[in-house]
């Protein structure tokens, strides 16, 4: 075995057998589990129990109403508005809701009273708007002799269905966009942890190999580029295998939610109460999914992974390289020596940034398109554009440029290597580490 495939085994087992990096491949799952069954549990919680409210109907209008989101609705007859405040006070109920006489059934603007010492909730304050708000609806259709069914075929939703125009075009439909956005937000995510956190964990290992001196007797027997260069191979394995185990335990997780969580769609409509969520038609379920599945096969993902694998692997050189270089500068005083990451983690955060503002706009812009060109942005970017089929040329560009920086910003990186992990006790700037890279 090669001295560079001894650094790269000797860095992969070193960091799995480390009981950080078990707990965390094991941790990470869990609490996306624990996270999503928190959500579930929240999002049914009814925040210590249900409010009964006294209604005086001055309006007239109301009828009944249905009991919603823990409040629970009693219309009383033949009392007045002090005889319900001290019913209140009596605790018979928690709060008194006054609907006003209506004087122009034109008027857009209604003002209801709550009465109650207690401070109601938002959510319980916009379910008796809306409930009310149903009623006075149905009052001012029948007082201005309105057909309400009439009324309701007014409503129309309207959506647009790309078509081409020439032959050779590709035809889309109304949900290619949508999931292009949802692809490459994805692949940008994923591309953006990926290449900050597995680049970061490389310069901690070689920070750590500095302090502890052990490098000195490394370099012995050993090149610096070599040593670089096998942390660099030897971090990356390391996350790609927590990466897979990440797959495996959270595709096993979501298995797990709807058993442990209860989930039931048949279950969660009426949880929202009435009027809270619109009947939705088997059929135009089954057709929407259907041409969601239809839409993503028509992707190209052979392209699509094979790209994104490209773009992984040269934005985690490029980075990985720089972070390397950082870390062997770093004196002693981890403090000071932060201030040397700056320059390397900005452009990953910028092209982030420009990928969820300008992407999420127009991801064939011009920002977009030199961003995805630009070598330090485009491992972020053009993953993110590549579900929008950008133009071949952009693409091969993009492809070949971030491959020539990955060999490119080793090679610089290994020039700073040589220097910064022997010195020690000094605190380096970037005007020394600039004249490093031409000493011999």
């Amino acid at each position: 075995m090669s001295k560079l495939k001894l650094i790269v085994w000797r860095e992969y087992i070193t960091r799995v057998r480390k009981r950080s990096f078990i707990l965390g491949t094991l941790m990470a799952p869990i609490g996306l589990l624990i996270y999503i069954l928190v959500i579930v549990g929240l999002s049914s919680y009814e925040g210590g129990g249900g409010l009964k409210v006294a209604v005086l109907d001055e309006a007239g209008v109301l009828g009944q109403l249905a009991d919603e989101k823990g409040l629970r609705y009693s219309i009383v007859k033949n009392k007045n508005l002090e005889t319900l405040k001290e019913a209140v006070a009596a605790e018979q109920y928690d709060g008194v809701l006054r609907v006003p006489p209506i004087g122009n059934v034109r008027e857009k603007e209604f003002t209801l009273y709550y009465y109650s010492d207690q401070k109601i909730g938002p959510e319980k304050r916009t379910a008796m708007e809306e409930a009310i708000s149903d009623k006075i609806r149905d009052y001012k259709i029948t007082a201005l002799n309105l057909d309400k069914t009439s009324l309701e075929d007014l409503k129309t939703e309207v959506s647009i269905d790309p078509e081409s125009i020439t032959a050779s075009g590709e035809d889309e439909s109304k949900y290619t966009a949508d999931i292009g956005l949802a692809i490459g937000a994805v692949m940008a995510f994923i591309m953006f942890f990926m290449v900050l956190f597995y680049g970061q964990m490389v310069m901690r290992s070689v920070m750590e190999e500095k302090t502890n001196r052990i490098v000195e007797v490394m370099m012995s027997s050993v090149r610096p580029f070599d040593l670089m260069l096998g942390k660099i191979l030897g971090a990356g394995a390391v996350g790609l295998t927590q990466v897979l185990a990440w797959v495996v335990l959270s595709t096993l997780v979501t298995l797990l939610v709807p058993v442990l969580g209860g989930l039931d769609a048949g279950q969660m409509q009426p949880a929202m109460g009435p009027g809270q969520m619109p009947q939705i038609d088997p059929e135009a379920m089954e057709s929407a999914q259907f041409r969601l599945l239809a839409e993503l096969s028509r992707e190209n993902w052979p392209l699509i992974i094979f790209s994104f694998i490209i773009f992984f692997l040269g934005g985690y050189f490029i980075y990985s390289s720089l972070f390397a270089a950082i870390g062997s500068a770093m004196s002693d005083d981890l403090g000071e020596g932060q201030a040397l990451t700056l320059p390397v983690t900005l452009p990953i955060i910028l092209a982030f940034y420009i990928t969820a503002f300008a992407g999420m706009r127009n991801p064939d812009s011009g920002l977009m398109v030199f961003a995805s060109i630009f070598p330090l942005f485009s491992p972020i970017v053009m993953p993110f554009r590549m579900a929008f089929n950008p133009p071949w040329w952009q693409v091969a560009i993009s492809l070949a440029l971030v491959v020539a920086s990955a060999f490119f910003f080793v090679w610089l990186a290994g020039r700073i290597y040589r220097i910064g992990i022997l010195m020690y006790g000094k605190k380096v700037t970037l005007r020394e580490i600039g004249k490093w890279l031409f000493w011999k």
